[in-house]
C-alpha cells in the first residue's frame, strides 16, 4: 500500500506521530524510503515516530503486508500433523486454526497525529465504589517539571484536583454509577501546565463502577450480574474485516432489540469505534486477545509466548480506561491438553494481573473440565456443541451430558462459568416440522433449550450464542458458501427465528 500526504500546517515544532488501527497480519513501514520498523499480529494499534522522516510536501508512506498462515504465528496456520493437536491436518482452506476467513491487510484507519514535545505519555483511569460515594484514580506518565489539573464533570460533578505528582483521586458524592441500562459516563479532562501555562490537555469519558468475582457470582458495583449476548465477527460482504461504521451501528441496533447486555470480541480486539459506543450504549464486554487456535507444540512455542504477551499488553493499553470492558479473555479454544499450556497461561494471567489487577483474567476453552489452566484464571469460560456437532440432531441426548459436564467444571473448580459459545448453523428459509438440523426450528429450539438447561445450575453466570451474525470462513464440506451459518441473524443483517425466540427470553 502507498499513499501521498503533505505536512499539515502548524506541526513544524510538534512531534508527529503514524498511527495504525489493524493492520493484519505483519506491517513493514516505510516514510520517504526511511524504514521505520514492523508490527506483528492484526487488530491492535502500533504507531511510528515520523517527525525526522517528515518533509514539507510529498511524503510518501509505504505499507508491506504480509498475511500467510504459518505455524509460528498467532494464530497459526498451515500446522503440520500432529496427533496431540486436534487441528492439524486442517479440513479448511485455507489452512488456518481457526473457524472464520484470514483477511489480511490494512483493515482499520491510519491516522497523522502531532503532540507537544513533551506530551502526557499515558493515562490509568479506575474507579472505586463506598456505599452511594465512588471514586476515579488517575495515573499519569507525564514529563518531568509539569503539574497536572484533573477535572471531572458531569451527573451534578464539576470536581477538580492539581498535583505535581503522577496519581491524585476524585471522591464523587452520590455517584452516578455505570451499568447496563444506566451507561452514565463523566468528562474526565487533564491538562498538563509548565510555568502555568497548558501545553497538552486530553479529554476521556469515564464509567465509576466495580466488577468482581466473589464466590460462584460475578457481581457488578456490587450486584450479581448475568450476561445475555453473542460472540460475532466484525465481518460483512464484500468489505470483509475492513471497518463500516455503519455496521457497527446497526449491530448494536441488533443486540438491543434482541435483550443482549453484553459480547465477547472473538476472537480478535474489536474497533476503537465498536469499545467507545459499549461505553456509550451500556454494553458488558470481554474483550479477548488474537490467540485463537494456540497448539503446545516445542516447536515455535516460545515465539508464541512473546508473540501472546505483546497482544496482553497491546490490549490491556488500548482498553483499559473502557468502564465496558469487564473481563480480559487471553485465548480462544487453545489446544491446551499438553501440560505445557499450564506454564504458558499462568505467565500471561500473570502479565495480565500486572497490567490490571481490576478486572477478572479467563481464557475460553473447548477442552473443559481437563483444562488445568482453569485452577488460576478468574471465570470458567466454555464451548459447547452438544446436539450439533456431537449427539448431532439429538438435543434430548445432548443437554443432559452438558449439565453433567459443566457439573463436573463447577465441582472440580468452584468458580462462576459462562457458556461462551453454543448454537447451530442454521439455512435462512429452510424450515422443518419436525425440527431438523439446518432449519430455522431447529436453531430456536437448540438456542433456548440450552438456555433454559443452564440456567439451572446457579454457579452459571452467563450465555453468550454462536454466533449474532453469519460470517465468512474458508473452504470445507460443511461450510456451504463458505459460510459459518451459525448466526441467528443473517450476514447482511436480516433475523432468523431464533432472534425472535431470543427475544421473547431476554425480553421476559
Amino acid at each position: 500500500y502507498q499513499t501521498r500526504f503533505d505536512l499539515p500546517w502548524g506541526w513544524e515544532n510538534k512531534q508527529v506521530f503514524v498511527r495504525f488501527a489493524s493492520v493484519n497480519y505483519l506491517a513493514e513501514v516505510w516514510l520517504n524510503g526511511v524504514y521505520l520498523g514492523q508490527h506483528e499480529g492484526g487488530h491492535l494499534p502500533f504507531q511510528f515516530l515520523i517527525s525526522g522522516a517528515l518533509q514539507p510536501e510529498g511524503n510518501l508512506l509505504v505499507v508491506r503486508v504480509d498475511g500467510a498462515l504459518a505455524p509460528d504465528r498467532v494464530p497459526p496456520g498451515n500446522v503440520p500433523a500432529d496427533p496431540l493437536h486436534s487441528f492439524a491436518n486442517s479440513v479448511n482452506y485455507p489452512p488456518g486454526s481457526f473457524d472464520f476467513f484470514p483477511f489480511c491487510g490494512i483493515q482499520r484507519p491510519v491516522l497523522l497525529y502531532a503532540v507537544a514535545p513533551a506530551a502526557l505519555e499515558d493515562m490509568t483511569v479506575t474507579t472505586t465504589i463506598q456505599g452511594s460515594a465512588g471514586s476515579v484514580h488517575v495515573l499519569l506518565d507525564r514529563p518531568s517539571g509539569s503539574t497536572a489539573r484533573v477535572r471531572l464533570q458531569g451527573h451534578g460533578a464539576d470536581l477538580a484536583a492539581e498535583t505535581g505528582g503522577d496519581a491524585l483521586a476524585l471522591d464523587v458524592p452520590d455517584a452516578a454509577l455505570w451499568a447496563p441500562g444506566a451507561p452514565n459516563l463523566y468528562d474526565l479532562t487533564v491538562e498538563l501546565l509548565r510555568d502555568g501555562q497548558v501545553f497538552d490537555r486530553y479529554c476521556l469519558p469515564v464509567g465509576i463502577r466495580t466488577i468482581q468475582v466473589v464466590g460462584d457470582a460475578l457481581l457488578l458495583n456490587g450486584q450479581p450480574v448475568y450476561l445475555k449476548g453473542f460472540g460475532r465477527h466484525e465481518d460483512f460482504p464484500v468489505t470483509g474485516r475492513g471497518l463500516v461504521e455503519a455496521v457497527i451501528v446497526k449491530d448494536y441496533a441488533l443486540m438491543e432489540w434482541v435483550g443482549a447486555n453484553s459480547f465477547r470480541t472473538t476472537h480478535y480486539p474489536y474497533s476503537e469505534q465498536m469499545m467507545d459506543l459499549a461505553d456509550r450504549l451500556g454494553f458488558l464486554v470481554i474483550a479477548e486477545t488474537p490467540a485463537v487456535g494456540l497448539f503446545f507444540a516445542e516447536s515455535g512455542l516460545r515465539r508464541r509466548l512473546q508473540v501472546c504477551r505483546g497482544y496482553v499488553r497491546e490490549l490491556v493499553d488500548r482498553d483499559k480506561n473502557h468502564p465496558s470492558v469487564v473481563m480480559w479473555s487471553l485465548a480462544n479454544e487453545p489446544h491446551s491438553r499438553p501440560l505445557a499450556a499450564v506454564p504458558f497461561f499462568r505467565e500471561l494471567y500473570d502479565l495480565a494481573k500486572s497490567l490490571d489487577d481490576t478486572r477478572p483474567v479467563t481464557i475460553v476453552s473447548h477442552i473443559g473440565v481437563d483444562d488445568l489452566s482453569f485452577e488460576f484464571l478468574d471465570v470458567l469460560c466454555l464451548n459447547r456443541y452438544y446436539g450439533w456437532y456431537t449427539q448431532s440432531g439429538r438435543i434430548d441426548e445432548g443437554l443432559p451430558l452438558l449439565l453433567e459436564e459443566i457439573d463436573a467444571m463447577h465441582e472440580k473448580f468452584h468458580k462462576p462459568l459462562i457458556l461462551t459459545e453454543f448454537g447451530a448453523d442454521t439455512l435462512p428459509g429452510h424450515h422443518a416440522q419436525p425440527p431438523e438440523m439446518f432449519s430455522e426450528e431447529f436453531q430456536a429450539e437448540f438456542i433456548e433449550r440450552t438456555i433454559r438447561a443452564i440456567r439451572t445450575r446457579p454457579f452459571v453466570v452467563g450465555e453468550h450464542v454462536w454466533n449474532l451474525c453469519d460470517f465468512k470462513t474458508g473452504q470445507a464440506v460443511h461450510r456451504a458458501q463458505s459460510l459459518n451459518l451459525k448466526g441467528v441473524f443473517t450476514r447482511d443483517r436480516r433475523p432468523k427465528l431464533a432472534a425472535h425466540k431470543l427475544r421473547e427470553i431476554w425480553k421476559e
